[in-house]
């Protein structure tokens, strides 16, 4: 049996391309599961476009994101039809990924499909969608209360930032959009954030502290915004660094630290543990998932233009979530 996958031959450039392929070919693993949902995460367009170095062996499939059902099985705790997802772990990046009609996974790595969300809900969520949800987790868990101060999100119109936007609003916080795409504000608005602001109005100073803005925040950007957002954290206020789209060096005093008690929260979904990682999916069923998750898909597509979407966020000309829809009765 063949089946359509996006496989990348090796580093840089120009490396990948839609081809068929063999279950023999696939990574090993106990399951092999059906494709219906995966979605394009800012670390697939790295991997798809040869922009990063995402994938480690080659020829690799991309995607470090899949939903799909069970093909076969020869792990008990899976059984053909069942509804399951898998998110991270190294798929995509060491193993073969998403961006295939057909994955097989280690038993180990997946998550069975919650009661109360869909294939496709799983991917409107995914890696971006997960991420949040640990971010929630870890400023919950560190005593991230309203009360400190409106929460600031930086990266807001992306995948991670706009779901954790809608979650902290239904959690209770005053959220703050920090986005640089003028035309998001009423996307963000409408997700439940109070004020949405553009990186020239915040206006961060230089001193190692400044005053007091923030409660806390979730940092998509990382470098000197980082830098900038600490020193106007509330007492005991939590920042959850995710990314670096602004760039990976950090240079800052322990001022915030010893003299407001603020904690830098790290965020790793990749190697998440399993009970953690199957508790979080659970509450993005139910305590914490937004009134309509539908409202994130800014573009549904085949596999066929994983591609172009790849090089659109990374052009940053794309927002929300891009779902990956493959198989039969999934839904574009």
């Amino acid at each position: 049996m063949q089946f359509k996958a996006f496989r990348v031959s090796g580093e840089g450039l120009n490396q990948g391309k839609l081809v068929h392929l063999d279950l023999d070919e696939l990574s090993q693993g106990q399951v092999v599961i059906e494709t219906r949902y995966s979605s394009v995460n800012y670390k697939d367009a790295l991997a798809v476009t040869g922009q990063g170095k995402i994938l480690r062996g080659f020829p690799r499939n991309a995607g470090i994101d899949v939903a799909g059902v069970v093909y076969s099985s020869q792990h008990p705790s899976f059984h053909i039809g069942d509804e399951v997802l898998v998110t991270g772990c190294g798929l995509g990046e060491i193993h073969d990924g998403g961006f295939a009609e057909y994955v097989r996974v280690p038993a180990e790595w997946i998550v069975p499909l919650p009661s109360g969300l869909s294939m496709r809900e799983a991917m409107i969520y995914g890696t971006a969608g997960f991420t949040a949800g640990i971010c929630l987790h870890r400023l919950l868990l560190n005593d991230q209360t309203p009360d400190k101060g409106p929460m600031l999100v930086t990266g807001a119109s992306g995948g991670v930032g706009s779901l954790a936007v809608a979650m902290l609003a239904k959690l209770g916080f005053e959220v703050w959009a920090l986005s640089g795409k003028a035309d998001a504000k009423d996307y963000l608005l409408d997700l439940g954030a109070k004020e949405v602001i553009q990186p020239a109005d915040l206006n961060l100073g230089k001193r190692p502290l400044e005053s007091i803005r923030f409660g806390g925040a979730i940092d998509n950007v990382g470098g000197e915004l980082l830098e900038g957002v600490l020193r106007h954290v509330n007492l005991w206020g939590n920042v959850a660094s995710v990314g670096l789209a602004g760039g990976a060096s950090f240079h800052n005093t322990v001022m915030p630290f010893i003299l407001r008690g603020v904690s830098i929260l790290g965020i790793s979904s990749t190697n998440c543990p399993m009970q953690l990682r199957r508790e979080i999916w659970g509450k993005l069923a139910g305590a914490w998932r937004p009134k309509d998750l539908e409202a994130f898909v800014t573009a549904s597509i085949p596999l066929e233009e994983v591609e172009n979407a790849s090089h659109r966020l990374l052009e940053r000309r794309s927002r929300g979530r891009t779902l990956v829809v493959m198989g039969a009765g999934a839904q574009l």
